[in-house]
């Protein structure tokens, strides 16, 4: 989506805003002896109270068998993106857990993921989400007028040098604003200089996802859960940016990232 008008800026903008307001509440309420199930249902009341419309939940994206069930992705440890919401799921102290959420406000789709602790993890964990955050405040960082959608990709890869870490390359960023998945796809490794330019009204969502160990994925029976192939842990941020002459807005900023 290109943003064109004042009241497209405005719409966008407060979908995102709405969105930042939802996942804090829902990942304060990630704690031991929590469902996942508990979890997605909290977050479709808050986007449904506030009049809005859960972006993923009856969505088919292409190579999936059925519509995505749930409005909240909810991924545990080795899960890497997509899992789905279950009463069986039961959190437990110690794991971290990927809340993906979409909302739709007015029509305008905005798209945010953090990565949370469940009650106190081990030191290897909170790294990895440590430095799965700073991948994606540098690629919103390489995100401006006049630069390539390979430099987002080159300063996402660059931020986990020296980590330990591997970026999961089969997976990245993308367009949004009118539906969930638009071009462009910005992947999470590339080369700086290369890929379509970025422009003035761009919306787009980045989210870097790293492993613990190797960056190889693989999905489940279910058409939706990506899980590490080696079984180590993983993390993904994500939020949804408009791209503008003067600054680049992080539209689903969350009110605890702000204070």
């Amino acid at each position: 989506m290109i943003i064109r008008t004042a009241e497209q800026r405005e719409g966008i903008i407060e979908a995102g805003r709405r969105l930042g307001v939802v996942l804090d509440v829902v990942a304060a309420k990630v704690a031991p002896g929590v469902t996942t199930l508990e979890l997605d249902q909290l977050s479709e009341k808050l986007i449904r109270d506030g009049g809005d419309e859960p972006a993923f939940k009856g969505y088919k994206p292409e190579g999936a068998s059925y519509p995505y069930p749930s409005a909240l992705c909810i991924s545990v440890n080795d899960e890497v993106v997509h899992g789905i919401p279950s009463a069986e799921r039961v959190l437990q102290e110690g794991d971290i857990v990927s809340l993906d959420l979409g909302l739709i406000h007015k029509g305008f789709v905005v798209d945010s993921a953090l990565t949370v602790p469940v009650g106190k993890t081990d030191k290897q964990s909170y790294a990895l989400m440590e430095a799965t955050q700073a991948a994606l405040e540098a690629a919103i960082a390489a995100a401006r007028p006049g630069a390539r959608v390979g430099d987002i990709s080159h300063a996402t890869e660059a931020t986990f040098t020296g980590t330990g870490f591997s970026v999961v390359k089969e997976l990245g960023g993308h367009g949004v604003g009118q539906h969930v998945h638009e071009e462009p796809w910005i992947g999470n490794a590339g080369h700086a200089g290369t890929g379509p330019e970025i422009v003035a009204g761009m919306v787009l969502a980045l989210e870097p996802i790293a492993n613990v160990g190797k960056g190889a994925v693989e999905i489940l029976d279910d058409d939706y859960t990506f899980v590490s192939r080696d079984g180590s842990r993983s993390a993904h941020f994500e939020h949804t940016i408009l791209v503008e002459d003067e600054e680049t807005i992080v539209v689903t900023r969350r009110p605890s990232e702000q204070t």
